[in-house]
């Protein structure tokens, strides 16, 4: 290719990144942005922060964090409760985080399969994918029962204690899953949190063979969740589907069926971003 202004010599091609975009050393941060997230991150984590908390807890100074605050209050990403004096991420944050939803057409397809499936199985429906070792739960339509589980967008939760992060874990190779599992130990929520790495392997395996996980209240006294794995072209397990309701509705009789249908949906789901649609068994 050859520049208009000048034909002897070609034309520069627009790079994305620096040469030296892998260089993550001192030079190629910047600092006082580094601090902001940091406290961002954090106050999306922990809603409802007052100065001082944020100060101590994110370890700089009052003085500091105020600055940061007040930066981020004119774009709309953090609010300022007057009354309570404390801090909340702000209505631009979720503006940006739908902005990212949009980059893929798998949750805009995903909605009307997760309505279906609530509607046949009377119980909130899950879409969730993997984010750095966690489960990051993308839509989510919640049933109209007075019980119900509640995972807004946005929300992280543990791979080992999660119905979609086990049926994840499942699908990854070994070397993968070791690495995984090192960087996130299981640890317990409740009694029936499987922390020990061998169970937890066992576990993977029966969910991989019969395709769909159990959080048996892994997580929350008294909550169920029912999930499978949802696939791409590629065949790889880029997201989970699940169901979620209490134990009183979501009984050892109930999982046959609850299985059935999560799987079916996330079969429709495969087919739908181009995957093969079946769940790999065995």
């Amino acid at each position: 290719m050859v520049s208009r202004d000048n034909p002897e010599k070609p034309a520069r091609r627009a790079r994305g990144r620096p040469r030296d975009w892998d260089d993550k050393t001192a030079q190629n941060t910047i600092k006082s942005l580094d601090r902001a997230m940091e406290v961002f991150e954090y106050l999306s984590a922990a809603q409802g922060k007052s100065l001082t908390a944020l100060s101590e807890e994110t370890d700089q100074s009052p003085a500091t964090v105020y600055r940061i605050l007040t930066t981020l209050q004119t774009r709309g990403l953090v609010e300022f409760d007057a009354e309570e004096q404390v801090w909340h991420i702000g209505a631009q944050a979720f503006v940006i985080g739908a902005r990212f939803l949009r980059r893929t057409s798998l949750v805009e397809r995903a909605r009307p399969i997760l309505r279906r499936l609530m509607e046949v199985t009377g119980e909130t429906a899950n879409l969730g994918i993997e984010k750095e070792g966690a489960v990051l739960f993308l839509s989510q339509v919640e049933t109209h029962a007075s019980i119900r589980a509640f995972f807004p967008p946005g929300t992280l939760s543990p791979m080992f204690a999660s119905g979609i992060g086990k049926a994840l874990l499942a699908q990854m190779d070994a070397a993968r899953l070791d690495r995984v599992l090192a960087a996130a130990p299981p640890y317990a929520f409740t009694a029936q949190t499987i922390i020990d790495p061998g169970l937890l392997r066992q576990e993977l395996s029966l969910t991989h063979s019969r395709g769909f996980a159990i959080d048996n209240e892994e997580k929350t006294v008294g909550m169920r969740c029912i999930a499978a794995p949802v696939f791409d072209m590629n065949s790889e397990a880029v997201a989970g589907i699940s169901v979620s309701g209490p134990t009183s509705r979501v009984g050892d009789a109930e999982i046959g069926p609850l299985s059935q249908a999560v799987i079916e949906a996330a079969q429709q789901l495969s087919w739908a971003i181009g995957g093969g649609g079946g769940v790999r068994q065995g």
